[in-house]
């Protein structure tokens, strides 16, 4: 599967979340951030990546908070453009 098809589907099965998203939804969706104590794992985790001294348990968590990261970047990305085509004069 190439790249961008995984793209595409993500954005296709995401769709429906999209769509119901709304002003005020988009700008909460802007404040999110993880708890300290997540985000001082995924240092952690980050850093033991970047030095090769991952185990596989490790490997495959650090893996999952990426790809959450990674759906959460889409969602961020989409509250964005709708928050500024609501600015943008009709």
């Amino acid at each position: 599967m190439k790249k961008n098809d995984g793209t595409m589907l993500l954005d296709r099965v995401l769709a429906p979340i999209s769509g119901s998203l709304n002003e005020a939804g988009a700008r909460k969706l802007l404040k999110l951030k993880a708890d300290p104590t997540v985000q001082a794992r995924v240092r952690k985790l980050a850093q033991k990546c970047n030095e090769g001294e991952l185990t596989p348990e490790e490997n495959r968590e650090y893996e999952m908070y990426l790809m959450v990261n990674h759906v959460l970047a889409i969602r961020v990305a989409k509250a964005r453009v709708l928050l500024a085509r609501k600015r943008q004069p009709a």
